[in-house]
């Protein structure tokens, strides 16, 4: 079996191409795909067969790893679309959601003084996750458009501050933990 490797990762895995993936056939067609391109099946074979069993396997798994994930598909989505993302120049966002920003990064500055700096940091966690499913579902609904919609590209943009935030807060409860 050869794999296309110019196809996008939706054919590649058999999938409309929509926000909204069907994870058990995603997991499905990623273990079906692995299985027949798997370089420990080329390891006897020519130097050639064993390059171009990499090069499927490294694209299977890319895309695996692309559709798995609600911002890396939104992005893959909108890249599809012809949109092009320049992270450094596409930061401006509306007042209160900057002023949100501020608040989060502050609370999360005092977590350490906090009384209970692990229940203190439980609640930054949950309003980040809370926040990470409505922008999930917010995401969903304007790819659900055709073309490249505004309200995409804010929703993308802030799901990745959401998404770094969430790292900062669990690097800071691994701290925490090493610290008691």
């Amino acid at each position: 079996m050869s794999i296309d490797l110019k196809q996008n990762y939706f054919t590649l895995f058999g999938l409309p191409v929509t926000y909204a993936v069907d994870r058990a056939a995603l997991d499905h067609r990623y273990r079906e795909l692995q299985r027949v391109v798997h370089p420990d099946r080329f390891a006897s074979a020519p130097d050639q067969e064993r390059r171009v069993a990499m090069q499927q396997a490294t694209r299977i798994n890319e895309g695996y790893r692309v559709l798995k994930d609600a911002l890396a598909r939104g992005r893959y989505l909108l890249e599809l679309r012809g949109h092009r993302f320049d992270d450094e120049r596409n930061t401006h966002q509306d007042s209160a959601f900057l002023m949100e920003q501020i608040e989060l990064r502050e609370d999360l500055a005092d977590v350490r003084d906090s009384r209970d700096p692990f229940a203190a940091l439980g609640a930054i966690l949950a309003r980040i996750g809370a926040r990470l499913e409505a922008l999930d579902t917010e995401l969903g609904a304007a790819l659900a458009q055709d073309g490249i919609a505004a309200s995409a590209l804010t929703a993308i943009q802030r799901m990745q501050f959401f998404r770094k935030l969430a790292h900062e807060a669990e690097e800071l409860e691994a701290d925490l933990e090493d610290g008691s």
